[in-house]
């Protein structure tokens, strides 16, 4: 898709993603990632928080899946997609323009936490939920995570038996 601007965005979500289905049958999830840039001031020796940009973002189909079930409030993601603008006609008459990312990839930031990864029947990947966030923002795995074998500590490829090791 030639011509299509592909930017990556690092930021928290500000609320759980919301899924819903479309009159197609396909699934769409609905989330806003905060980005909030951080600088040296080196007169006062701390660090500073510029103007955050919340970018609205969607995911189709099985991302939008994989996204409900695996992302919340706080987390902090990665997330990669095209730029889109649409206009639309608001309830009292005004035309009204947005810019939306279509987000083509996506996953928690690993940076101030963990995850764990689930192979999916399709042959895709998902993420669970990261825990030891940054912050106090900490994130709890999800309950069948947390009763996954684990693999022994002096196994090198740190795969539980019986699985790939990638």
């Amino acid at each position: 898709m030639a011509g299509e601007t592909v930017i990556t965005i690092i930021g928290n979500l500000t609320a759980d993603p919301e899924i819903r289905t479309t009159g197609s049958g396909a699934s769409v999830a609905s989330f806003t990632i905060a980005s909030t840039p951080r600088s040296w001031n080196r007169s006062t020796n701390q660090f500073e928080d510029g103007q955050a940009l919340f970018l609205r973002c969607s995911a189709w189909r099985d991302l939008a899946t994989h996204c409900a079930q695996s992302l919340a409030k706080g987390m902090r993601v990665i997330a990669q997609g095209r730029l889109q603008q649409r206009s639309y006609q608001a309830n009292d008459g005004s035309n009204r323009t947005v810019i939306e990312l279509q987000v083509d990839e996506i996953g928690p930031s690993l940076r101030y936490a963990t995850a764990q990864v689930q192979k999916m029947q399709s042959g895709g990947y998902q993420g669970g939920n990261a825990n030891g966030g940054f912050g106090g923002n900490g994130y709890q795995q999800p309950q069948q995570a947390q009763q996954q074998p684990q693999a022994p500590a002096d196994d090198p490829g740190g795969a539980p038996a019986g699985e790939p090791d990638f």
